[in-house]
């Protein structure tokens, strides 16, 4: 789909993996700066595909996670508040004198004797007294309403649509006349022979999408413009239809998914895809790539040339990088294709999957590695969330392929230390491209 168009995979309740990642697995540590807020800009946030959870104000924020308000949202800060007493008053207030002390204590005694008798009476049954103990509830906030449960998944209903198309393409979609029947239905129509997905597996998926109580089509990956989506699996980083719909399923399979409002938009629906808060959604899903989280790239290799630092692959071990003995730092970036891959091209904006290691260039010692961590890490190209060599050195380079980056001070850190990174160091990293998608 394009960066404008809403999707209908949104963004969930992410644990921590596909909201956003820390600042601290950024390859070389985070961005100079004066490190008191994580800002997200309104820009970035619009073209996230986000969905609310139900009972998030609909106004705040769209289906396709675009907010109304231009105030930059700070999801993060390290600015200390000022302690405080909870009572907001020194422990020890100067002029309570003897009295005081004594009333106090008699006081303190009495409470306790109370605490004593409640808990006693609750113990046993504290049938007279249960006015008493529960808060008045006309003073208690009102509870959050909780989402409905998702129901469990089954590969069959007693009515389904009917699905003609082939894998890859866009699915033609017929609903029938008779309404849904609630169930959450998960139905694998062609198996693929690629790798199953598990739970945190790196996940894309193309899509079809119908809405079977108004008949309507929904926007598709395969529109004009569209582009698979891209996800942690399993992580409720979108919606249970899609998130939930993938895992143990094997990438190349076409899915069909119908899905009732607590597997799809809860109980709020999605006004900006008319999409009603009752409404059932039918969904046909292509898994095009599933990658764990500590997968790597695999092929022909083409060593860099003479002037280029040397690589060895040590697999799922960060690389060995060997400098060139007495080469002068470069004044622009270098690239250069260690194993060419044979996926699309990787286009600005887009949200790749990348392994890196990453060393210094005068002397070869590694400073960061996704691989040592044994999880990939994820960015929007061209989006300034890393280093201006990495936006500049990855954008146009093919899905599945091993890149290495020379890359000058001045596309890295500049004359700031970061970490174990010198002030005006030229980095080297070598790059796998795992997937590239909307996400």
């Amino acid at each position: 789909m394009s960066e404008k168009a809403s999707s209908p995979g949104g963004a969930g309740t992410a644990n921590g993996n596909s909201a956003g990642d820390p600042a601290d697995s950024r390859p070389g540590g985070p961005l100079p700066g004066d490190g008191e807020s994580i800002v997200v800009p309104p820009s970035i946030l619009k073209h996230s595909p986000g969905w609310t959870q139900p009972g998030e104000a609909q106004e705040r924020r769209s289906a396709g996670g675009t907010k109304t308000d231009e105030t930059p949202q700070i999801f993060a800060s390290n600015v200390r508040r000022q302690d405080t007493s909870e009572a907001g008053y020194s422990e020890n207030p100067p002029g309570v004198g003897k009295l005081g002390v004594i009333l106090g204590t008699v006081l303190a005694v009495l409470l306790v004797g109370s605490g004593i008798t409640l808990y006693v009476v609750n113990r046993d049954g504290g049938s007279k007294t249960d006015t008493a103990a529960k808060p008045d509830a006309a003073k208690s906030a009102p509870a959050t309403p909780s989402a409905e449960p998702v129901p469990p998944i089954k590969d069959t209903a007693k009515v389904l649509p009917t699905v003609t198309g082939e894998f890859g393409k866009k699915a033609a979609i017929e609903v029938p006349g008779e309404q849904a029947d609630g169930s959450f239905v998960v139905k694998v129509l062609s198996e693929g022979t690629g790798p199953k997905v598990e739970k945190n597996s790196w996940t894309s998926v193309d899509y079809t999408a119908k809405d079977w109580t108004t008949g309507k089509d929904i926007p598709s990956s395969y529109d004009e413009s569209g582009k698979p989506q891209i996800f942690q699996a399993g992580t409720d980083a979108l919606i249970p239809a899609l998130d939930q719909a993938v895992v143990g399923k094997k990438a190349g399979s076409r899915v069909l998914v119908v899905a009732p409002p607590a597997a799809a938009f809860g109980a709020q629906g999605n006004p900006n895809m008319s999409i009603g808060a009752k409404d059932n959604l039918v969904f046909v899903i292509d898994i095009r790539n599933s990658n764990a989280p500590d997968a790597v790239v695999s092929g022909t290799v083409t060593p860099p040339p003479a002037d280029f630092p040397q690589v060895k692959d040590n697999g799922k071990k960060p690389a060995d990088i060997t400098p060139v003995a007495g080469a002068a730092d470069p004044t622009e970036l270098k690239t250069h294709v260690l194993i060419k891959g044979t996926g699309p091209k990787v286009e600005k904006g887009e949200k790749v999957v990348v392994q890196y290691t990453g060393a210094l260039f005068k002397d070869g010692k590694v400073f960061d590695s996704s691989l040592s961590k044994g999880q990939a890490f994820s960015f929007p190209v061209g989006g300034g969330q890393v280093i201006a060599g990495w936006d500049q050195g990855l954008e146009g380079q093919t899905v599945g392929s091993r890149v290495e980056l020379v890359i000058p001070a001045s596309l890295g850190y500049k004359d700031q230390a970061q970490g174990d990174i010198p002030a005006n160091s030229t980095l080297v990293f070598v790059v796998d491209i795992l997937d590239a998608g909307q996400g």
